[in-house]
């Protein structure tokens, strides 16, 4: 399983409605996509095919999001890649996102 949440940390509050897309890496296809809870959240994207060893790319659209709170960002789409070998394990990409900068790491 793969989800992320989105931490707004300007604002020190979770990130809603922000599209996120999830793509494998080496062949370039989409497997599927989500979009942030009240809570920032995305317990589990929406994956059109199995999940196999390798790398994988979350997109994040954060422009809307800026947009909507009238707020000048640097970044219009976040992408983070990460790396599938254990088949069998939760994979949780949190997101600490401002207007100028983001951080990520492995979650539990």
């Amino acid at each position: 399983m793969i989800s992320t949440h989105i931490l707004d940390t300007q604002l020190g509050k979770p990130a809603s409605f922000i599209s996120v897309r999830l793509f494998q890496v080496e062949t370039n296809r989409y497997i599927g996509e989500g979009v942030t809870d009240s809570n920032g959240r995305i317990q589990d994207l929406q994956i059109q095919i199995p999940i196999e060893q390798g790398i994988y790319q979350l997109e994040y659209d954060v422009a809307p999001y800026f947009q909507k709170l009238n707020t000048p960002s640097f970044f219009p789409k976040v992408y983070i890649q990460f790396y599938i070998s254990a088949l069998n394990e939760h994979y949780h990409i949190p997101l600490l996102l401002s207007a100028h900068a983001y951080s990520t790491y492995r979650g539990s």
